[in-house]
């Protein structure tokens, strides 16, 4: 059946839409967009009232599955996504097995297409493994489907493996996404060195860890000139290394997640283990430096690092807790109220980064609104507020800190190929 979105405000980066119109979905396409567009045949969305923009499209999260499935998998976690905002995320490749071979990424492919409820883009490893000694067969990834390649959840800490990755990386045209932490200077750290960590009695991750290394993959990609992405900036530092870099031609971009923008390493007392992350949670200062990168264009996107938990791997001591929280279903939300409402950024400087930008580092025909695209699409209601609930969350994983937090924009339609997954803010 066709699909047809009334008299929504529709706010498109790429295009450069942003009026009250409508749009009509046949056969998983746009086929129009118009004012008083025949509605014959067609399911109806009354979005007056509301903003009609791409669906989000996340270059950096965490499904689990193959391997830990008790964390999430994609069915669970494609649905968490949907309910987010999200209509195609790019799955990290620290599974067990790794995502490291054709085999793996045609497994997550496949599974996607018969489990998920929005489009999974597998991101293959850098090295075999994960263990940072030897290449993974690029070429072979590439073509098996993978839509860029990290070691991500461990920095390739071979400067040489890293500027042979970089090149062949080049040679295939994809990017290779960074995890920027130098394992040696955050020597067993817990949480951002600083006050909050002398305060808590625990070891601290100095910024130095990051912002080396980013330092470090900057270099190599002047070098090479292949493409590199900086994963999860939450440094000023960091940010201003990555500006300084774009102004002298290096062929980077640069994300960073709503917890850095929302959070400081004070969200850590009490010793809450749901605001334990890696890289940690850092000062006022950086999340402001975080802020004016956003508005500047140096940090391109906004990604989630959505890394699901069991309960039990975060019910710990703060030493033995896991490093991650969930961040499909609370992102776009954190987004409007700490940027958009705020002022920091406009309603399509926001889609920019989390539709157009990822879609283009990524390489994928998504991310915008125009006839002959994918009919993915989200529409939300910008004065809505709502309180965040982690019981209520569709990941498996519960490990928020936002629980409580009263946030502006949640979704109400998610719409994957013209088919809508969400309705009034639930799973369909």
């Amino acid at each position: 059946m066709k699909l047809l979105i009334k008299n929504g405000h529709v706010i498109d980066a790429k295009s450069g839409l942003d009026k009250v119109t409508d749009i009509l979905a046949d056969e998983g396409l746009i086929a129009e967009i118009g004012e008083d567009i025949d509605p014959t045949g067609c399911e109806i969305i009354e979005a007056d009232g509301m903003y009609v923009i791409p669906g989000l499209v996340d270059a950096h999260c965490h499904l689990r599955d193959p391997g830990f499935e008790y964390k999430e998998d994609i069915e669970s976690g494609t649905r968490s996504a949907a309910k987010g905002g999200f209509t195609s995320v790019a799955c990290m490749p620290n599974t067990n097995p790794v995502l490291d071979n054709e085999a793996m990424i045609k497994y997550v492919i496949n599974k996607a297409k018969a489990e998920g409820l929005v489009n999974v883009y597998p991101i293959g490893a850098v090295s075999k493994g994960l263990k940072g000694e030897e290449l993974s067969e690029i070429g072979e990834l590439k073509f098996a489907g993978a839509v860029a390649l990290s070691d991500d959840g461990k920095p390739v800490n071979n400067s040489s493996l890293m500027k042979k990755a970089m090149q062949y990386a080049s040679m295939f045209d994809i990017t290779i996404i960074s995890h920027c932490e130098d394992l040696d200077l955050v020597d067993e750290g817990l949480m951002n060195e600083g006050y909050y960590s002398s305060v808590l009695g625990l070891k601290g991750n100095p910024a130095p860890a990051e912002e080396v290394m980013i330092a470090r993959d900057l270099i190599l990609a002047e070098y090479t000139r292949a493409a590199v992405h900086i994963a999860h900036v939450s440094t000023g530092l960091g940010v201003d290394l990555i500006r300084n870099a774009k102004r002298r031609g290096v062929n980077v971009t640069a994300e960073t997640c709503p917890h850095y923008f929302s959070l400081t390493d004070q969200a850590c007392e009490g010793f809450n283990t749901n605001a334990k992350v890696n890289p940690p949670l850092r000062t006022q200062k950086d999340v402001d430096a975080i802020i004016e990168g956003l508005k500047d264009g140096t940090l391109d996107i906004i990604s989630t690092d959505h890394a699901p938990h069991h309960r039990d791997e975060k019910n710990v001591e703060f030493k033995q807790a896991a490093n991650g929280l969930v961040g499909f279903e609370t992102a776009f939300p954190l987004a409007i109220t700490c940027l958009v409402k705020p002022g920091h950024l406009t309603l399509k400087q926001l889609v920019q980064k989390m539709c157009a930008n990822p879609s283009k580092m990524l390489g994928l025909n998504k991310g915008t609104i125009e006839v002959g695209f994918s009919a993915d699409l989200m529409i939300f209601n910008i004065n809505e507020q709502y309180t965040v609930d982690i019981n209520k969350l569709e990941s498996k994983g519960k490990n928020s800190p936002y629980n409580g937090y009263k946030l502006f924009g949640q979704p109400q339609y998610t719409i994957v190929g013209g088919n809508p997954v969400v309705r009034s803010g639930q799973i369909v």
